[in-house]
């Protein structure tokens, strides 16, 4: 389906090019580009994409494309990259073409995504060769190098593709960009790849609205890893000026160019933290500023796909934040541009800064339905309120990452030094206490400087306790004992409620069979427990709240059964004792239990 392109008997010589893919932020970008260069270059541009028909967003309902339309300088075809009869109608008579492979991020499915990349690229190159197009530019991606891992410092092109990517996107971009550089110099089409490095701007559709989506979700506080990664990013102007010096370059028959891939960059490598947090602050969310290992929030993010998929949840609840999206975060990825600035001609035309500004102001919109908790310096989350927004929840949630780091490690040794060690409770006590007494009379002979570095002793504050910071704690404990624990002795001293009895001695019996069994590993599962449940609930509360139902409502039906089926094999007469007694609820008689029974199973 196209719209007629019309006569140019005003143009002398005109050169018609396609754009696949031309509705993506790049192609948007690019088509504009080649519209307004088309009175030096004479072009005459055909848009492909796989919507049926062409939408003008309303900021282009006044721009160039609606006028080059209404001129017949620009047209319009709808196609499906996996049928080469219909990429054969849009690129017939082009002389150069522009495979943009626009993918659609969210879609897991890996047939689709190897159809429309690797299969996809393998019928646009056949077309072209039927169709006669003398050259055809690829729009890669610079992570063809990247194994999702490893970082990748000031990397050029002489580097190898990965051998492996967490992302199988990036896997299916390599052989995509293989098929278009070793189709260069076959049937007279000259080819060449270029690698757009975290492309970003208005429209783009992948890293900074999963940031916003984020943001949205209270989410982006945190940063992952030590925040000190660098990144190259490309504003999307950038990577569509580099793809008309590549057109450029190729026409001019330069050996140099074809069947070649070049890295595009804006050449101004930033911190990815520092990225991110221009771009959060000026949409109006607040700064990420709690630091996490990278190696917990792997751990969180497997443990919780894991959890999804045995509880077979939709692909729609999976998070956004997956194994290969924590290697982005937090690996370098640089990559060196010389090679495109000294063979194509090119160098950015917005800068970084500038380009950052026009984003912002692009997705500007976003902030005003929020509600007004997201603008909040900090969004108190279920797991603080659970942890009392104290000092404790700043180290259980791992707000201060090496304050929390020291205490976990001072808890394994003192869980070692009192369980694994093998002595008993009276011993271990007197060494620790011993070795303390040692510690602290040796660092009064240190010297104030050792080398150079300043020693910093430990000051007699330490070891004071806050008055204040006691009263609350007994406080606490006291408002839980009487609130909770006299609460059960209460119940239990009325001695009406069989129900409750069974409970709480069922409870303290398995508890004592934990404890003389299994001690020492419950002490130890608690200890892990203890620094990573909490902060896997704060990141995932939606996703951990559904489990907790599911969870709950399969123990339900469970001890339901197990009831039924206890009850089926009681005699008559007891079954009778217990309704006199009103010790089980029971309406019904023997009969009627069996058959429910039945009926479950």
């Amino acid at each position: 389906m196209s719209i007629d392109e019309g006569s140019n008997e005003r143009r002398a010589n005109p050169r018609i090019c396609t754009v696949l893919g031309g509705r993506c932020p790049v192609g948007r970008s690019l088509v504009c580009r080649l519209l307004k260069s088309s009175k030096e270059e004479n072009w005459i541009v055909r848009i492909a994409d796989s919507d049926p028909v062409l939408f003008l967003d309303p900021d282009e309902q006044s721009s160039i494309l609606s006028e080059a339309i209404a001129s017949n300088r620009a047209s319009y075809f709808h196609f499906d990259v996996r049928e080469k009869s219909q990429i054969c109608e849009a690129i017939k008579g082009s002389s150069v073409v522009f495979h943009m492979d626009a993918l659609d991020t969210s879609e897991r499915d890996f047939y689709v995504h190897y159809m429309a990349t690797v299969q996809g690229t393998k019928n646009v190159i056949r077309a072209c060769q039927d169709c006669k197009v003398e050259r055809l530019i690829y729009n890669s991606s610079a992570d063809v190098v990247f194994d999702g891992i490893h970082d990748v410092c000031n990397g050029d092109e002489s580097m190898p593709y990965a051998w492996r990517f967490e992302d199988m996107l990036n896997d299916f971009k390599v052989q995509a960009e293989k098929l278009v550089l070793f189709a260069n110099g076959r049937d007279g089409l000259l080819t060449c790849a270029l690698r757009p490095s975290n492309v970003f701007g208005p429209g783009e559709t992948q890293f900074l609205s999963f940031l916003v989506g984020e943001a949205k979700s209270g989410r982006a506080k945190l940063i992952i890893g030590n925040g000190e990664n660098k990144c190259d990013f490309t504003y999307v102007e950038n990577v569509a000026h580099a793809h008309i010096c590549a057109e450029r370059a190729l026409r001019s028959g330069s050996a140099s160019i074809a069947g070649k891939a070049f890295f595009i960059t804006n050449l101004e490598p930033i911190e990815m933290w520092e990225f991110v947090t221009v771009v959060l602050e000026g949409l109006g969310y607040p700064r990420p500023k709690f630091r996490l290992p990278v190696k917990m929030v792997l751990f969180i993010v497997v443990l919780l796909y894991w959890i999804l998929e045995k509880s077979g949840s939709h692909e729609n609840a999976y998070p956004r934040l997956s194994r290969a999206m924590v290697y982005l975060l937090s690996c370098t990825r640089t990559f060196n541009c010389s090679n495109a600035q000294k063979h194509i001609g090119y160098s950015p035309i917005v800068s970084l800064e500038d380009g950052v500004a026009l984003t912002i102001e692009s997705f500007s919109h976003l902030p005003e339905d929020l509600p007004d908790t997201v603008y909040r310096e900090y969004q108190q989350t279920k797991a603080d309120e659970l942890l009392g927004s104290g000092r404790v929840a700043d180290i259980l949630l791992w707000r201060e990452e090496k304050k929390t780091f020291a205490c976990f490690l001072a808890l394994v040794f003192l869980f070692y030094w009192f369980f694994l060690s093998g002595r008993n409770l009276i011993s271990s006590t007197a060494q620790l206490l011993f070795l303390a007494s040692v510690i602290l009379f040796g660092q009064g002979f240190l010297p104030p400087t050792i080398y150079g570095y300043t020693v910093q002793k430990i000051s007699l504050t330490d070891f004071e306790l806050s008055k204040t910071l006691l009263e609350d704690a007994f406080r606490s404990v006291a408002t839980k004992w009487n609130n909770e624990v006299l609460g059960t002795v209460r119940t239990l001293a009325q001695g009406d409620d069989w129900n409750f009895f069974f409970k709480v001695a069922g409870s303290i019996y398995f508890l004592k069979l934990l404890i003389t069994y299994y001690f020492n590993l419950l002490l130890g599962v608690g200890l892990v427990g203890m620094f990573s449940a909490f902060i896997i609930y704060e990141q995932h509360e939606a996703e951990v709240d559904v489990l907790i139902a599911r969870l709950n409502a399969g123990l339900s039906i469970a001890l339901t059964r197990l009831k039924i089926l206890m009850i089926t094999k009681l005699p008559v007469s007891v079954i009778q004792f217990l309704r006199d007694n009103q010790i089980l609820d029971l309406d019904d008689g023997p009969s009627q239990k069996q058959q429910q029974f039945q009926s479950h199973e």
